[in-house]
């Protein structure tokens, strides 16, 4: 018998959620062999019987689920009963529990979370203003950011500007090689918006851009790996933010995600700081 892992993820819409919910579940547990089957836009009792009837052959198939529609919900669940397969809801009672808490009836619309409303058109906005601002482009611009990094090549900067822009902050970011790489308006004015310096531990940064280089095929630019060098740019950025007294962050354990949580802990105090 096969000891991996069968999971389904059944949704009524695009799945997102519960690709996140299974993230964080198995981080809480080691060397567990899986298979997702992803099983978006399911919103027919046929469709989850087709997908029941697969899992089924499997005698270690799991079913973790969010369907927003009370009925279906229930016809997943006895169906899953019925098969012998585990079955979770991962929306059901909390959406049961805020209907009560806040004494009001949910809309059960699957997708309701991507309605075409205003949040919406802030989040695509702040994702295009930030795509345009990457890298230290547009920097004439830089007071319409919500948030501005600075950091060394290799901290992390764009994939985290993303990430903030999907949370719907105009973010840009800007290579740090030295004092003169800050545009002057930032300069004039350190707090035109909420600035961030990105950090890391050297010898962590002297790997990621040997493996950059490597991935590149680039042997030319040795400085660009040297450890004493990278040693001094570290510390140069460090002197920077505490001479415009900007917040910075160190991002050597830090997953993308974590490191944006912090910034946006830093953001909020700077604008209750107004």
């Amino acid at each position: 018998m096969s000891n991996t892992y069968q999971i389904y993820l059944i949704s009524d819409s695009t799945g997102e959620t519960l690709d996140r919910i299974f993230l964080a579940i198995k981080a809480q547990f080691k060397n567990i062999e899986y298979k997702i089957h992803t099983c978006s836009f399911t919103r027919t009792e046929n469709q989850i019987f087709k997908i029941l009837s697969e899992a089924e052959k499997d005698s270690n198939s799991i079913i973790l689920y969010s369907i927003v529609d009370s009925n279906l919900a229930k016809y997943l669940a006895n169906t899953s009963d019925d098969k012998k397969i585990p079955c979770f809801g991962v929306l059901g009672d909390l959406i049961l529990s805020f209907s009560k808490l806040l004494n009001q009836k949910a809309s059960h619309q699957p997708s309701g979370q991507y309605a075409l409303n205003d949040e919406y058109y802030k989040r695509i906005e702040a994702i295009q203003f930030t795509m345009n601002h990457d890298d230290g482009n547009l920097t004439k611009e830089i007071e319409k950011s919500d948030i501005i990094l600075l950091g060394v090549s290799r901290t992390s900067k764009t994939p985290t500007s993303i990430y903030l822009a999907n949370k719907g902050f105009k973010t840009s970011n800007i290579p740090l090689v030295n004092d003169k790489s800050i545009p002057e308006v930032l300069k004039e004015n350190p707090q035109i918006s909420c600035v961030v310096g990105l950090n890391t531990e050297p010898e962590r940064l002297a790997d990621i851009r040997k493996n950059r280089m490597n991935s590149l095929k680039e042997t030319e630019n040795k400085s660009y790996t040297d450890i004493e060098k990278i040693k001094k740019e570290v510390d140069e950025a460090k002197k920077t933010f505490k001479k415009y007294q900007w917040p910075s962050i160190d991002v050597t354990r830090k997953s993308v995600e974590e490191t944006a949580a912090s910034v946006i802990k830093i953001y909020e105090i700077y604008k209750q700081n107004g």
